[in-house]
């Protein structure tokens, strides 16, 4: 394996391990807050907008790089354990 992909799998390894250290106790505090239903309910009773629109479309990109870049640090690290 290269020293890039090296890199790069241990740089990915790092943010996602800094991204789930905030977001799981933040999703924790505010579901035991009560912060949950509130967000359900500005969901909900939102108002809609004629067009599909700008955001819609960036939240999308979002969401998908977020789930190539999970997808591809499990294939990375599966890689690697076969390999040994």
């Amino acid at each position: 394996m290269s020293s890039a992909v090296k890199w790069w799998a241990r740089l990915s390894a790092a943010v996602t391990g800094a991204v789930l250290t905030l977001v799981v106790p933040v999703h924790a505090w505010a579901a035991s807050k009560g912060v949950d239903g509130l967000a359900v309910e500005a969901a909900k009773y939102r108002r809609r907008r004629s067009g599909f629109g700008f955001f819609p479309i960036v939240g999308g990109l979002c969401c998908l790089l977020v789930v190539g870049g999970i997808v591809l640090a499990v294939v990375l690290i599966s890689r690697n354990r076969k390999r040994r």
